[in-house]
């Protein structure tokens, strides 16, 4: 992850010098040579910040976005067998054959249309953000643009700066998340080689419509772009609303590769099973990316994911309903707290403007997070830090509702207990004001 804290104002122990060798030898380097640019000198992520806080302040995490809930045990058995039965060596670069193959057959149910070769058009990958970084180290040469909408995920900007291109980023707007089609149009250049597609979108919850797909689709085709769509939230669409994927719409298959996660089709993020599907051209770039980056993926998990894909069907297709409940408690709980609750389609999160429950008029989402941390118990994310643009907003923070129901509870119970009192203690502090006011003019 890349997404740091340097707009937040939070002091970490980001960077060291190099100082003398082992035991006090050798010659004092100073600061030593320059790091990498791109990695070298960003500090700490925003999430690693806000759960040291929630650790040291024994609050309840709302921020990360893992879900408390695992996926099918029948997975992790065959993940556990996988260990005894089979051999434990390299696995082959691209991905065991009954893994390719099952994702294979998945890409297709889901996408009738557009028939997948298991054994060229499929690579499986150590995590979608694995997928994510080859795929653009892949498709993209120093001096490149590619397009992608602002907030974001951490790794799309700075993946990008690695290999060389420049980020076009184009805000959603911040109030209905929608795209703001005259500034996509002014986005496209004679350099823009990538679009960079998430939907359903983190942090935003946004499903994009099937007009917003076939508009970016069509600005694609027209300037021969590539996309990368990240729909690693396919399956946590609620009801009323469909995900539909960029790759099926005309004259998308043949440039769009399509990012999937084990992770949270099934609920096992500690697993870190990707895949890319796409056209043959496509998916040999991003496995030569791959080679160099982690070569192969652990076997007994493929295996496990494969048993998932063929014997688990009902546990993604399921997903989003099961969590649609706790999205509408979220929901409701927070509206009846006092806060503003965006719109949101999908993932698991919700945005929330926080503006109503503000500490004064110029508290930031990073300074919130922090009081309600420290003061509440309860952590979130500023939205903040998703934005790669100049000026984000800075009232929106993001909730995580792929909780237990008594960690929801139990957070929103300590929420309303702390404004409530918040409030409380204002009037109290008003009255005494007022109170101190009519004294001193009766005299």
């Amino acid at each position: 992850c890349f997404m740091t804290v340097a707009r937040a104002g939070v002091h970490t122990a980001a960077t060291s010098t190099v100082g003398a060798g082992v035991g006090g030898g050798g010659a004092d380097m100073g600061e030593g040579k320059p790091l990498n640019e791109t990695f070298g000198s960003l500090p700490t992520t925003i999430f690693e910040v806000m759960t040291m806080l929630s650790l040291e302040h024994k609050s309840i995490n709302l921020g990360q976005g893992f879900p408390d809930a695992e996926g099918p045990d029948s997975m992790k058995r065959a993940a556990g067998e996988a260990l005894l039965k089979h051999p434990n060596q390299y696995a082959p670069m691209v991905g065991l054959p009954d893994l390719r193959a099952a994702v294979a057959r998945y890409a297709q149910d889901a996408h009738p249309d557009i028939a997948v070769d298991s054994g060229k058009e499929v690579l499986i990958t150590l995590g979608a953000c694995e997928a994510l970084s080859a795929s653009m180290l892949a498709l993209l040469n120093p001096g490149d643009e590619m397009i992608m909408f602002d907030p974001a995920y951490d790794v799309y900007h700075g993946m990008c700066r690695r290999a060389g291109a420049g980020p076009r980023v184009v805000a959603l707007d911040p109030e209905t998340w929608a795209v703001q089609r005259p500034a996509l149009d002014a986005a496209f250049s004679p350099r823009t080689k990538l679009l960079l597609l998430n939907s359903p979108h983190n942090p935003t919850g946004k499903v994009f419509s099937q007009s917003d797909l076939e508009y970016i689709a069509e600005l694609c085709v027209r300037h021969n772009v590539y996309v990368i769509s990240d729909e690693v939230y396919e399956h946590l669409v609620f009801e009323g609303h469909r995900h539909v994927s960029i790759r099926t719409l005309p004259g998308m298959a043949d440039r769009t590769l399509r990012i999937g996660s084990a992770g949270k089709t099934f609920s096992l993020t500690a697993w870190k099973i990707g895949w890319v599907t796409g056209p043959e051209r496509l998916i040999a770039a991003v496995v030569k990316a791959h080679q160099y980056l982690v070569f192969c993926i652990p076997s007994n998990l493929q295996r496990g994911v494969a048993y998932g894909l063929e014997h688990e069907q009902d546990f993604y297709k399921t997903l989003g309903s099961s969590l649609q409940g706790s999205r509408e408690y979220l929901q409701k709980r927070l509206e009846t707290i006092g806060f503003r609750v965006l719109a949101g389609q999908g993932t698991y999160f919700l945005v929330a403007d926080l503006r109503p429950l503000a500490g004064s008029p110029d508290e930031t989402d990073v300074d919130f997070c922090r009081r309600l941390t420290i003061d509440a118990k309860v952590t979130l994310i500023p939205v903040s830090a998703f934005y790669n643009s100049p000026n984000p907003p800075q009232h929106l923070v993001r909730f995580c509702f792929c909780k237990s129901r008594e960690k929801l509870e139990a957070a929103c119970n300590q929420m309303e207990d702390y404004f409530r009192k918040r409030q409380n203690g204002l009037q109290q502090n008003g009255s005494a004001q007022n109170g101190s006011l009519q004294n001193g003019s009766t005299h």
